[in-house]
């Protein structure tokens, strides 16, 4: 499927000023990502020797000194890491300069962070100045990922991270379902697999990419609360392919309808999310790209947390 980036970035500065009220799951998984971000500077015993057994140097030896939130939104997200890294030069960057905009009022006037406007898929950002690409719930708006990846790799010093979410395949796959009853119209994105991501990531030359998926459910009274929401944080149908004009009443009471099969016991129905979570290091600048036929590992976000949880306080 490809995206309508222009479409894309004026729906979510239409979204901005209501962002933060509905963006519940956004926030969620924001949180889980930071987490793994703090087993990545201080990892475990285990995990480390495991990593070193791997042939990964320890990340962070020293804090991050330049720090990149790619697809940044309100500012949230590059706020802690400009409270966790407090001598790093933090850039928060997005596409939708009304995001950008309430990003700069949570700066504040003594700017803990940068702004930039910008496309991640042509980043105004030195070579090698970057010691970690952090993006959340961002890449899934860019069709061209072998694009972003060569770029993330380019502005990232070898050896350092990127660490980032993206929705898969099965996210909203009860609104697609529906849908396809009613027409054969692109009316939901479609997500890439994990395998495709963990593949791109190997053709940039990216280091022992490791991925896993975790998978969420919100509940709605009814579909028109659930496009609703989607409309107010700004994920709208973005397909260049989409239907144009007025949806028919028809075909949206028969996509209503067929969403009423999955109500469940409780009388409400469900969204379904899949959430990828990856990261991996920059190689060295002479390090070639790949054919993506290396080896992606699989870690369990769970046992990562369990991991966090479990290390002296």
């Amino acid at each position: 499927m490809r995206l309508d980036i222009e479409r894309v970035r004026r729906a979510f500065g239409r979204a901005a000023s209501g962002y933060e009220a509905v963006a519940v799951l956004q926030h969620e998984v924001e949180t889980l990502l930071l987490e793994r971000l703090e087993i990545l500077a201080t990892p475990p015993a285990q995990l480390l020797s495991e990593a070193r057994a791997r042939g990964i140097e320890p990340p962070f030896k020293a804090s991050p000194q330049c720090i990149l939130d790619v697809g940044c939104g309100t500012g949230r997200a590059a706020a802690a890491l400009r409270k966790r890294y407090p001598k790093a030069d933090v850039l928060a960057l997005d596409m939708a300069l009304p995001m950008l905009q309430l990003a700069r009022r949570r700066a504040g006037w003594w700017k803990p962070f940068r702004t930039l406007c910008a496309d991640a898929r042509a980043l105004p950002v030195a070579d090698q100045s970057v010691d970690l690409i952090y993006s959340n719930l961002c890449l899934q708006w860019i069709e061209d990922l072998p694009g972003v990846f060569n770029e993330f790799r380019r502005v990232l010093r070898p050896g350092g991270w990127l660490l980032f979410t993206s929705f898969g395949p099965d996210t909203l796959s009860e609104l697609r379902q529906s849908w396809a009853a009613a027409d054969e119209g692109a009316h939901v994105n479609v997500f890439l697999d994990m395998h495709d991501v963990g593949d791109a990531m190997l053709a940039a030359g990216f280091r022992d990419p490791m991925l896993d998926v975790e998978r969420y459910t919100l509940t709605y009274r009814d579909a028109r609360q659930l496009m609703r929401e989607l409309k107010a944080i700004g994920a709208g149908n973005a397909a260049t392919e989409r239907p144009r004009g007025l949806t028919g009443k028809s075909r949206l009471q028969r996509m209503l309808a067929r969403y009423e099969g999955f109500r469940t016991a409780e009388g409400l129905l469900p969204a379904s999310y899949e959430v990828i979570f990856a990261q991996a290091q920059a190689p060295e600048s002479s390090q070639p790209r790949r054919d993506g036929d290396g080896e992606i590992a699989s870690v369990s976000v769970a046992a990562l947390r369990a991991q966090l949880r479990r290390r002296p306080q």
